[in-house]
């Protein structure tokens, strides 16, 4: 299963701090979240965040709270984080 680098991100409102992400994205790539959620429960692909600064890897890994849309979100050390939304937004 290869491993991907996620490196940037794209919201919905890039202006508002607290807009979903609708994209991820790294070198030469930018998906969709529902293709990358389909991607991590496929086993077709694993992705990562490297914190910004250090070299903590995080994983990403699929939230499916009951009644909601699924979401992305890291996890480092088996602790959530918000390293996604440390990451630059996507060109």
């Amino acid at each position: 299963m290869p491993e991907v680098q996620v490196t940037c991100i794209r919201k919905s409102d890039p202006s508002r701090s607290h807009e979903h992400i609708t994209h991820l994205g790294g070198q030469g790539w930018k998906w969709p979240v529902a293709q990358v959620i389909r991607s991590i429960e496929a086993g077709d692909n694993t992705f990562f965040v490297l914190a910004p600064g250090m070299r903590k890897r995080s994983e990403v890994m699929v939230v499916r709270p009951e009644g909601k849309k699924p979401y992305v979100r890291t996890h480092a050390d088996g602790t959530p984080n918000d390293n996604l939304l440390a990451l630059p937004p996507c060109l």
